[in-house]
């Protein structure tokens, strides 16, 4: 039996059978690099979105941290100004006590003869 390749070259001859054989594989040749081409191409393409997103999710995070970080910052404001108040309302407490203290001293050391 014989080979399809014995064949070919029987029927086109050697020269007419090598040059198509050899147009085939620059063919060939010129598909993997136009291919090669293009896949390199779409990965560029694929490799500069990434890279755009990449910068607009760091830009979301960075802007989310800055919202936290004011809203944290606001929040620790009205936490002071409570603790002030409180510490200014505690104050006149005390005030008052330690006035209405000194006066029942005075008064019972008086009234004891003093």
């Amino acid at each position: 039996m014989r080979t399809i390749r014995a064949s070919f070259y029987e029927k086109l001859g050697d020269d007419v059978a090598n040059e198509l054989v050899e147009w085939f594989n620059l063919v060939d040749a010129t598909y993997r690099s136009d291919l090669r081409e293009l896949n390199e191409f779409n990965f560029a393409r694929f490799d500069a979105r990434l890279e755009q997103r990449v910068a607009e999710l760091r830009a979301e995070v960075r802007a989310g941290f800055a919202r936290a970080e004011a809203e944290l910052d606001r929040r620790i404001g009205v936490l002071r100004a409570e603790m002030q108040a409180g510490f200014e309302t505690g104050d006149a407490k005390l005030d008052r006590q330690l006035a209405t203290t000194a006066g029942l001293v005075f008064g019972v050391v008086k009234l004891l003869g003093g």
